[in-house]
């Protein structure tokens, strides 16, 4: 079933036509990261963003603030100007100069006094934090209390600059704050071996863990030399409580893309960075049609190592930016939503129209839906673009665990003498998967992923299923929900059909202020409560159609106890799901399922209606223009703006 059949609108205004994504330029998608920052230009206090500029890595704070440039083997070394709110920093070097100038009489009372930089809800941002007032400021101790960061004087630099100067002191503790692999640190030269004495005994009693010290002589000076041990054998970190700054080698990015879909990319940079599809993760699956800006992270990949392939992904369409290295891989869904700028060209008025201009069709059309909203069906990206096999297909016999029949259905080909076409249909007719890898292009990393594992194990239900675990955990999940948000896409139309336009007895509503599509798991001890709407509550309209929410299929999930409840029970057994888990152990996949608003609204909308001669102007063709319409927008995470323009439009889109 083709998703837009349903076609249930909300509004009664009477549409027109067009046509979106003419160019991949005329759909620009941007993310909308969780603290409602585009990650073109994330904010400061989500996390520090670099841009690839010149072979360095520049760190910028806002369009107002000078960047300062940073060498890219040197990255700890941040501006407590771009990284602090500046009454923050003020105070900062209020509290520094006091400690440098304090007098002997009140060592004792500041000896332990503190100062708060504020909480950082963002454990990427507090190791930065930790490590940028070190690095800026060594004789400071940074101590983390839950979210909060606390600076105080460190005593252990106290005491070493005791034995040395104040400002060798500070490049030591630079030195051991950077921990740069295979890096060595030489004190002034010392003629008193006592001296040197104490100065090895604290060195090795503060750090030996991390470093190892020898005494050289050269020119008849006698110096000491502190050397960085082998990775393996490094210490705890000097501060126990500030366990975010581990380092990992994790490196995140904002991904450009045009003309290719995620999955697509991700394989490609697979492919040049020598790594497997799964050491990406990312929180949203973008068009293929358009030009979007998501964020990533790899890995087992430097900073360095991702630049310098830089030219390689420009030449596949892609473009990377905001480079930096963090402690973790992303999860799908952590994002706020994403921000839309369509084009939708070659408008015209449906055959039968009372207004008198077009722009009156369009003014009604977007005002309507900016303030009644669309249906929050999923869009036709969720199930693929295939003719003749969509994913939601392919998951269904995944969680049926019809592995022979998944992976039949995962290599039907479409139409077309393409490469990948005439590999899928050899092996559909013969079962030789090696036969069929020489055939498969080298982009093609799902298909060969399942093929070499088809060619080790065989094609029965062993090899089949080994073929589906060769692929990232997040592409296998990918087909299961689709299937889901099938069922939710129809379970949502019949809800409306039957039930109306007002929330009724049996519907589920958040039982809080929750909003979104949220996943339920048992393992996750603050899970979204839902509520069921009582009958005195439907009598008092108590709640809106706009605060219903729909289950997508799932193990954790609470079905709506009315006629919708029942639906839901018969749509699955009619799918042969009557006594499903959700659970395929095989494939180690497990849904637990989420709730869904019923509606959605578009935020911060703006539109403008171009006549026939200013489309010319953002038109990429030489064909005479007819009218377009430029319209941005803002959508929650995993809403869809084909959908939100279906009801816009009154119209087929995709």
């Amino acid at each position: 079933m083709e998703w837009d059949t349903l076609l249930f609108f909300i509004s009664d205004h009477e549409g027109f036509h067009g046509t979106i994504k003419t160019s991949p330029k005329d759909f620009e998608v941007t993310e909308i990261d969780t603290y409602g920052q585009l990650v073109t230009n994330p904010n400061i206090q989500g996390t520090l963003t670099q841009t690839v500029h010149q072979g360095t890595i520049k760190v910028v704070k806002s369009k107002q603030t000078t960047p300062d440039e940073i060498d890219i083997s040197n990255q700890e070394c941040f501006n407590l100007n771009v990284i602090l709110n500046p009454s923050v920093n003020k105070e900062l070097e209020r509290f520094t100069n006091q400690i440098r100038t304090k007098t002997s009489q009140c060592k004792g009372e500041q000896q332990n006094v503190e100062l708060s930089l504020g909480t950082f809800a963002d454990k990427n941002l507090r190791a930065v934090v930790h490590r940028a007032v070190r690095q800026t400021f060594p004789f400071l101790q940074t101590v983390t209390n839950q979210s909060e960061i606390r600076v105080r004087e460190d005593q252990d630099f106290k005491e070493l600059s005791k034995l040395s100067s104040e400002g060798e002191s500070e490049e030591f503790f630079r030195f051991i704050d950077a921990k740069v692999p295979g890096s060595a640190f030489t004190f002034l030269p010392d003629d008193s071996k006592e001296h040197r004495t104490s100065v090895h005994h604290f060195v090795s009693r503060r750090f030996g863990k991390l470093v190892e010290t020898k005494s050289f002589t050269d020119q008849n000076q006698t110096s000491i030399t502190v050397r960085l041990r082998d990775k393996g054998k490094q210490p705890k970190k000097r501060a126990m409580d500030c366990q975010e700054e581990e380092v990992t080698l994790y490196t995140a990015f904002t991904l450009q893309k045009e003309n290719l879909e995620t999955l697509e990319a991700i394989s490609y940079m697979a492919v040049v960075l020598g790594v497997l599809p799964s050491d990406f993760t990312y929180v949203g699956i973008k068009d293929k049609k358009a030009v979007t800006y998501q964020s990533m992270v790899v890995k087992k990949i430097s900073p360095e190592q991702l630049l310098e392939k830089a030219a390689e992904f420009e030449r596949r369409g892609m473009k990377i930016s905001h480079i930096q290295p963090v402690c973790e891989p992303l999860k799908l869904g952590r994002l706020q939503g994403n921000h839309f700028e369509l084009v939708i060209r070659d408008l015209k008025p449906h055959e039968k129209h009372e207004l008198a201009t077009l722009e009156d069709l369009i003014q009604e059309a977007v005002e309507n839906v900016k303030n009644s909203g669309f249906v929050n069906y999923y869009g036709p990206q969720r199930f693929g673009s295939g003719t003749y096999v969509q994913a939601d297909q392919i998951g269904l016999a995944l969680l049926k665990e019809e592995m022979d029949t998944s992976v039949k259905l995962f290599f039907t080909p479409e139409d077309g003498d393409s490469l990948q076409n005439k590999a899928k249909q050899h092996f559909l007719l013969t079962g030789n998967a090696k036969e069929s890898l020489a055939l498969m292009p080298a982009y093609k990393a799902r298909e060969r992923l399942m093929l070499r594992a088809l060619h080790r194990y065989g094609s029965g239900r062993e090899g089949c299923i080994r073929g589906w675990l060769s692929l990232p955990h997040a592409m296998r999940l990918f087909y299961l929900h689709s299937y889901c948000s099938r069922v939710w896409n129809e379970a949502a139309a019949y809800r409306l059909k039957k039930l109306g336009f007002k929330a009724v007895k049996g519907d589920l509503v958040w039982s809080g202020s929750e909003r979104g599509c949220k996943n339920t798991t048992e393992n996750e001890p603050n899970a979204p409560q839902v509520h069921v709407v009582t009958a005195e509550e439907e009598m008092d309209d108590v709640f809106s159609l706009e605060q219903v929410i729909l289950p997508m299929p799932g193990n954790s999930v609470k079905y709506p106890e009315n006629l919708l409840g029942k639906w839901y029970e018969d749509r699955l057994a009619q799918d042969g799901l009557g006594s499903c888990r959700f659970r395929v152990t095989p494939l180690k996949l497990n849904i637990p399922g989420c709730y869904r608003p019923l509606l959605a609204k578009p935020q911060n909308i703006t539109y403008s209606f171009l006549t026939a001669e200013e489309s010319q102007t953002t038109s990429h063709s030489d064909e005479p223009c007819a009218p377009s319409l430029s319209i941005a927008f803002d959508l929650n995470a995993s809403c869809y703006a084909t959908v939100c323009l279906r009801e816009i439009m009154k119209c087929h889109v995709s």
